[in-house]
């Protein structure tokens, strides 16, 4: 059977003041009726039932995770004492599923992307366990074709093609690539066989745990560790116990840069990672002088801005432009949007300058 897992941890600064510790970004409704998280779910829901929709997230998001998803078992909420990457996440999901379902297929996604439309993305998913279900040793991720150098995403090469189920080109992995400098990327743009890597991913949930054996076995002793108190009453204790233990390590450096059989699907749906406040203006209609907007707000002579109040305060400008304007929860963000990478120590050096009470 097929069960869906979603990663939805984060420290909750790169939509600040929106955002917060307890309230990351897929948290939010940054656009639409529904937050990213319920966004998500929703998206597999025709193919995952709640009962197999797990969501691994941390322990200070937990509540608000389960107040977003009354359908979802309160089980099914596993949350992490501690950031460890993707690698420990993934373990920890992969056992979870074994113990329900030992020959279960798990579709791992971030719950923080927009991926439109739905049906395509399930398109995807049902090819994706096409190729599973005819090789379970098989690992498959999803890469997106890139429009733009980007700097900002990990690349995938493709190599050998392997048929193209429901439509989508499958292809061997040749090499995944770090985050590439901008001459770098316009090659990889300009040579035509390179993704973005999403961070999704399908497999098996034992594929997964016998990799980690071979190649973090220190990992896949912990897990084991794990395994036994999943699902008991013993489980929060002991993941609280030995999860922080684990190595910390995204799951493609830990697994997929290394195994034999990993295959990318280059999908055909609309995807956008939605990184940081700039990404508004792809989801929400500008206006006519290229200015994002949500909220009570009066623009004049104001162009190329992002300005959003969260409640009932009005926001005015007046002859600006380029900017990022934001008010939420008694705290406001003005920023150029060519500083918006550094947003990240800002908000970290608050507590140190006593507004600890805004984060």
């Amino acid at each position: 059977m097929l069960h869906a897992v979603v990663m939805a941890g984060g420290s909750g600064t790169r939509f600040w003041p929106k955002s917060r510790r307890n309230r990351p970004k897929q948290l939010l409704r940054l656009y639409g009726d529904a937050t990213m998280l319920q966004q998500t779910v929703a998206r597999v829901a025709p193919m995952v039932p709640p009962d197999r929709v797990l969501i691994i997230t941390g322990a200070d998001q937990a509540e608000g995770v389960r107040a977003q998803l009354p359908d979802l078992p309160a089980g099914n909420v596993v949350a992490e004492p501690c950031p460890r990457d993707t690698a420990p996440c993934v373990g920890l999901a992969a056992a979870v599923v074994a113990k329900k379902d030992p020959d279960g297929t798990m579709i791992v996604m971030p719950a923080d992307h927009v991926i439109r439309p739905d049906e395509v993305f399930r398109k995807t998913v049902r090819a994706a366990v096409s190729v599973i279900d005819a090789d379970p040793t098989a690992f498959i991720t999803f890469g997106i074709k890139p429009t733009r150098p980007e700097t900002g995403y990990g690349y995938i090469e493709r190599g050998e093609p392997l048929g193209a189920p429901e439509g989508i080109e499958l292809h061997r992995v040749k090499q995944f690539r770090e985050k590439p400098d901008r001459a770098t990327a316009e090659q990889f743009l300009a040579a035509g066989r390179f993704a973005w890597n999403s961070g999704i991913f399908l497999w098996k949930a034992r594929a997964i745990l016998d990799a980690l054996a071979e190649h973090r076995p220190g990992i896949a002793a912990t897990l084991d560790r794990i395994a036994p108190a999943l699902g008991t009453p013993d489980e929060a204790e002991v993941v609280a116990r030995e999860f922080p233990t684990m190595e910390r390590i995204p799951i493609d450096k830990a697994v997929m840069e290394k195994a034999p059989n990993v295959r990318v699907l280059e999908v055909i749906y609309d995807w956008n990672d939605v990184g940081d406040w700039r990404s508004l203006s792809a989801l929400v209609d500008p206006d006519a002088n290229g200015n994002t907007t949500q909220g009570p707000v009066h623009l004049v002579d104001t162009t190329n801005t992002i300005v959003v109040s969260d409640g009932d305060q009005l926001i005015a400008t007046l002859g600006v432009d380029d900017l990022v304007i934001v008010q939420s929860g008694g705290a406001t963000l003005v920023a150029r949007k060519d500083q918006l990478d550094k947003l990240k120590g800002l908000v970290e050096g608050l507590d140190k300058a006593g507004f600890g009470s805004t984060l």
